[in-house]
């Protein structure tokens, strides 16, 4: 006889728990931890058992339990997050919602987004208590993250050129991903730095003398990692053309060289153009517009940014870009090569549904 686990208890829905359940399913702006949840105990409803349950939902079996039995034990209160030890909780699950709702869906009055403060006083909770609910609900009102999205007429032909490039390199070719770091500042600190000390951090002055900028230009081989370089004190087309030359000299004879970048004017000059024409071996790939985040060499950008220029103290422009070169030819002893996984199907369906996201927030 094969052996069965435990009876599970019957769970039933009355009206009113069905209707709440699939209004917390439905609400664009549910937190995803209750919209689960929610789906988990209607498909119970269901009379399935919690294996099949899981296998429905794509979740794991203790999952399907463990919001199974809070149900049944604490009914709709029952899914949101359990309390931390201490003093009982006094709010229900109502007004827990409310302040799901009221921070999703609205604004103060006097202010762009709530804090803990004026959400308390809308909520009649205690400023800790909305903190709590926040928390438990992956919520930040206070937090913000930029975007722009392309109006390229040809980004998806672009997006699906340049991940090929990524995922698929042409054979007897390298990728290079090329921009320029442009305005890089040679800042002298006004005053010399505190050395970090155990338990306080490096101190340094918040304001600078300018001593001039300069411009880092870089192609990023994407096989292998390593970096070539150039560094300008201007980013015109006449500079760009100098960087294609030493990339030319770089570059092994007999590969073809697909370059990938942006749209900038000085890439496109007739000046370019003049040179691409008597060098067949080289390719142009042009980024969508507004688009810098496919463009691996971004990455490496940052890298610099964060190790050398973001504490950096220069006296002058030439000691700013001998460190930019010491620090390419340091990066080139031990290169990483950044890792893509992204299709370009993967990323078009991402952007299809921040759109989805925009537009619903827009009714």
């Amino acid at each position: 006889m094969a052996h069965r686990g435990p009876a599970l208890a019957p769970l039933t829905l009355t009206d009113d728990e069905r209707d709440q359940l699939q209004r917390w399913v439905r609400r664009r702006k549910t937190t995803q931890d209750l919209a689960l949840r929610s789906r988990i105990v209607l498909e119970c409803a269901t009379g399935a058992s919690n294996s099949e349950v899981a296998r429905r939902l794509g979740i794991s079996l203790p999952t399907v339990g463990k919001w199974r039995a809070r149900f049944i034990d604490k009914r709709l209160d029952g899914l949101v997050d359990e309390p931390r030890p201490g003093r009982p909780a006094t709010i229900g699950i109502d007004r827990v919602e409310q302040v799901i709702i009221d921070t999703l869906e609205s604004t103060p009055a006097n202010a762009t987004h709530w804090s803990r403060a004026s959400m308390a006083e809308k909520s009649g909770l205690s400023k800790s208590t909305v903190g709590r609910i926040w928390k438990a609900f992956g919520l930040k009102p206070h937090l913000e993250e930029g975007f722009k999205l392309s109006n390229d007429p040809f980004f998806t032909e672009k997006i699906y050129d340049i991940v090929g490039l990524y995922l698929n390199p042409p054979e007897s070719a390298v990728v290079l991903c090329v921009d320029e770091k442009s305005q890089v500042q040679a800042l002298q600190r006004s005053q010399p730095a505190f050395p970090m000390m155990p338990g306080t951090p490096e101190r340094r002055a918040h304001d600078y003398v300018r001593h001039g900028t300069t411009s880092l230009f870089a192609a990023l081989n994407v096989a292998d990692g390593t970096v070539i370089s150039q560094v300008h004190r201007k980013h015109r087309s006449v500079e760009f053309r100098k960087f294609l030359v030493k990339i030319d000299k770089t570059v092994p004879e007999g590969l073809d060289v697909h370059v990938i970048c942006d749209n900038y004017a000085t890439h496109k000059h007739p000046t370019i153009q003049t040179w691409l024409g008597k060098h067949p071996r080289f390719h142009m790939h042009f980024t969508p517009t507004y688009s810098s985040w496919i463009n691996q060499v971004e990455r490496v950008f940052a890298e610099v940014t964060r190790e050398l220029l973001q504490r950096s103290d220069h006296r002058s422009v030439q000691a700013l870009e001998k460190d930019l070169r010491d620090w390419v030819r340091a990066w080139n002893e031990d290169p990483k090569p950044f890792i893509w996984t992204k299709t370009a199907e993967d990323i078009l369906d991402s952007i299809a549904r921040s759109l989805q996201r925009i537009n619903g927030a827009g009714h």
